[in-house]
């Protein structure tokens, strides 16, 4: 595998990204009634930086085949602290969305990339755990990011925004000297592409591909998790009573449980059993993890089952993407950049539909999640076969 260094770089930039993301978390309330919001205002900033990132990733994932790994991660972590003071600098409603849709545009160069600079680095039986490292760093970026947001926004507000910045421009330097380009010349393609919109057109392609049920779960799985994600807060307040702190404690248990899962387990699940194999299993099990949210009563209890509930989900995102990245018959960056949009566009459909089920039921999001994650599974049983595995490695990043 590609050396430590290379995948320490690689997991500090995306832990800073999501921080952006997860900071925002529970200082927005506090920042819309300040500037004479509501609740719609929240739901669209929330709402505004997955569809910013749905709609770029392919283009930064064309890009990136082109000129290579490294300049776009550059891009992509400079605009992130470019966006982030914005944000902290902003003085009315109108400047929050532009400036979210900024930190949308440009930190989604960073995902794709970092997913493809992991397939050009990694050999058949590795890129399992390269995706998990992926999938463990957004998870510690998440768990830490409401946690850092709310500590510090009880002091100011601002405050987070201009940590996050800090950190975008430190990891920016990491990679600038640190980190090699991972793709040669020789391996680039050399057609000017440019700005292909939305790649709506892309995707319904890619959907009747050979990789097209595969772009299908990246959606599930991302709308699902977010009847989980984008209501919990709300959900554990209304349902128990508790505090953000409280609140904190829960989450934070999930992120490390995330981290262990993702980091650690799903490379070993799936250099045991085939990324096949895992992804059905993690379908099967996700359904149960969304039942037990509605058998949790006292905080024990909502802890254990969020724990399973991750425990359940955590491998399916690493175990899709592995499967993406083996079978693409595009390139690297392409292939992570439409995955991207697909788990994008359910980041931005999820919260929405899981916001109006909340309003009508408390347990309608989490049995929404059990609905697709069963529907997934049986999908999976006829759609999802093992395909013979590549043994080759290719070359390595120094």
């Amino acid at each position: 595998m590609f050396k430590n260094r290379n995948i320490a770089i690689l997991f500090f930039t995306l832990i800073v990204v999501m921080l952006g993301f997860g900071m925002i978390i529970p200082i927005l309330p506090f920042l819309v009634e300040k500037f004479g919001g509501s609740g719609v205002a929240m739901g669209m900033l929330m709402a505004i930086f997955s569809l910013m990132q749905f709609i770029f990733s392919p283009f930064w994932g064309d890009l990136s085949d082109r000129y290579g790994r490294k300049p776009l991660l550059i891009l992509g972590t400079l605009g992130n602290g470019l966006t982030m003071i914005g944000f902290g600098l902003s003085t009315n409603l109108e400047m929050l969305y532009v400036f979210r849709a900024l930190g949308g545009i440009l930190s989604s160069a960073t995902l794709p990339t970092a997913m493809a600079f992991i397939g050009d680095s990694t050999n058949e039986k590795e890129r399992g755990g390269g995706m998990g490292v992926v999938g463990a760093a957004m998870g510690v970026g998440m768990v830490l990011g409401p946690g850092i947001g709310g500590m510090m926004g009880g002091a100011s507000l601002q405050a987070p925004f201009f940590l996050s910045a800090g950190l975008s421009f430190l990891a920016m330097t990491l990679i600038w000297f640190f980190l090699p380009e991972s793709l040669h010349a020789d391996k680039r393609t050399t057609a000017v592409k440019g700005f292909r919109g939305p790649q709506f057109k892309a995707m319904w392609v890619a959907l009747f591909g050979p990789i097209g049920f595969l772009f299908v779960l990246a959606f599930m799985h991302n709308f699902a998790l977010t009847n989980f994600e984008g209501i919990f807060a709300y959900y554990a307040e209304a349902k128990f009573g508790y505090t953000s702190q409280t609140i904190g404690i829960i989450l934070t248990v999930v992120g490390l449980v995330s981290a262990v899962v993702q980091g650690v387990m799903t490379g070993i699940a799936t250099r045991k059993w085939g990324d096949v194999a895992v992804v059905k299993w993690s379908l099967f099990a996700s359904i149960f993890g969304f039942l037990l949210m509605l058998t949790a009563y006292n905080l024990g209890t909502v802890i254990l089952m969020t724990s399973l509930f991750i425990l359940s989900n955590a491998m399916l995102r690493p175990a899709v993407s592995s499967l993406i990245s083996k079978r693409a018959d595009t390139g690297q960056g392409v292939a992570m950049g439409l995955n991207n949009a697909f788990m994008s566009l359910g980041r931005v459909i999820g919260p929405v539909w899981a916001g109006m089920a909340l309003d009508l039921n408390l347990n309608f999001p989490f049995m929404t999640g059990a609905l697709v994650m069963l529907i997934g599974f049986v999908a999976s049983l006829f759609y999802l076969s093992a395909k013979p595995e590549i043994t080759e490695s290719p070359a390595i990043a120094d």
